[in-house]
């Protein structure tokens, strides 16, 4: 493999220490006898190991893609710090040749069915449940934490976020709310005890349904949670005085988001409220996250998830019946969510790789560290939209933003 690993990669090393001037160091070989450097430096910052030939095309023309590609796949291993990997990973893909994601994001647009969505999200929540307990925190909620002063753990942060969807929904004891998508039931359950809302949750992840159902149980609240193993588009038992859907639209798909609110609508009393909180696009055309990152998340993680741009969630919303009254961004929120999720990933590894094999390993090493740099980096952001049913009096609209932060 040698002279060939060398014949390939040391022109494109070359220009890469030209262009960029990178502290990376290429490695292959037994114990890394031969290498080539992408910068001028003394000590490399991250090494690059080539464990096999194959990775070779995948890292001449390195995209965020590619570059992940060959690590979750074992041909190249990667010495470092997950911030300066994800920095380096960036200026190479910075530095490549233009991306071609047109045919991905044409597939995905037509691929949603109810088949498709289904084994997506069974191959994403189903790696098991004591995977997710490994990084989440003890309720295991799995979205953005709201952290109100910076400061607090992430335990505190998603307890903070949850309160913070209610309140702004200003839920009342005997409402009846519908959680879309309610994960592991943290939403409903808090919602039924602090609240006193009779819930629904529902989700097509088995795994969620039968640790979700075991604490409603465990919580004695039988009687005001049902859980349910259900498409949101087969609940037809509305109305509901308040609606709740948290991490969920990211796999409508953006041809289905107009019928998704619709849907909403269709089940929200004519006075109720909902709420949607979800990944958004920074792209106005609602275009994929750059330098191919958009491509391996569809392949390796989100099969057929699509990301519109918050123009588009909010014409959609309307184009489906609701009227979205209150905007909110939490980017820095879900970049510090993510960077806490990789910490504890990282520093668990010793627990979860008996878990899961050494590439789902990998790929959720990379996913979640990734995901920080995106947030972090303006490549994705997050927002939650209050919405009620479009064409009702303005004597229903809070005259202030007041009642969203009042204890």
């Amino acid at each position: 493999m040698g002279s060939i690993v060398e014949k390939a990669l040391t022109p494109w090393a070359q220009r890469m220490k030209t262009r960029v001037n990178l502290p990376v160091r290429l490695s292959w070989g037994e114990r890394g006898a031969s290498s080539l450097s992408l910068g001028e430096f003394e000590e490399p910052q991250v090494e690059i190991r080539v464990r096999d030939s194959s990775a070779l095309p995948l890292l001449i023309d390195p995209g965020l893609d590619t570059l992940g590609q060959a690590y979750v796949e074992g041909l190249i291993d990667v010495d470092g710090s997950m911030a300066d990997i994800l920095a380096v990973a960036h200026r190479l893909a910075e530095n490549a040749q233009p991306e071609n994601g047109l045919l991905g994001r044409l597939r995905r647009r037509f691929g949603h069915t109810r088949e498709s969505d289904s084994k997506a999200i069974e191959y994403h929540y189903d790696v098991s449940n004591e995977f997710y307990a490994q990084w989440l925190d003890e309720r295991m909620v799995y979205s953005c934490g709201y952290f109100e002063n910076g400061d607090e753990t992430l335990a505190e942060a998603q307890v903070k976020k949850i309160d913070h969807i209610l309140t702004k929904i200003r839920l009342q004891p005997g409402q009846r709310l519908l959680d879309i998508g309610c994960g592991w039931g943290a939403l409903v359950l808090r919602a039924a005890q602090k609240f006193g809302a009779r819930c629904v949750g529902v989700t097509l992840s088995k795994n969620q349904h039968a640790l979700a159902t075991e604490r409603v149980k465990a919580a004695g609240l039988e009687d005001h949670i049902e859980i349910r193993l259900q498409d949101y588009r087969d609940v037809q038992d509305g109305p509901f005085d308040r609606i709740t859907s948290v991490g969920m639209f990211e796999h409508v798909g953006l041809n289905h988001l107009k019928s998704y609110f619709g849907h909403v609508r269709s089940l929200l009393k004519p006075d109720g409220w909902a709420l949607n909180h979800g990944i958004t696009s920074t792209d106005a055309q609602d275009g994929e996250t750059r330098h191919g990152g958009g491509t391996f998340i569809d392949k390796y993680v989100f099969p057929q998830g699509e990301l519109p741009h918050i123009g588009t969630v909010l014409r959609t919303m309307q184009e489906g019946g609701l009227e979205a009254f209150d905007i909110e961004s939490l980017r820095r929120h879900y970049m510090r969510t993510t960077q806490l999720w990789s910490d504890n990933f990282e520093a668990r590894t010793a627990q979860i790789k008996p878990l899961v094999d050494e590439k789902k390993w990998r790929i959720w090493r990379v996913y979640l560290a990734g995901c920080a740099w995106a947030f972090e980096h303006d490549e994705v952001s997050i927002y939650q939209v209050i919405c009620r049913a479009a064409g009702q009096p303005a004597q229903g609209l809070p005259w202030s933003r007041k009642f969203i932060y009042a204890s």
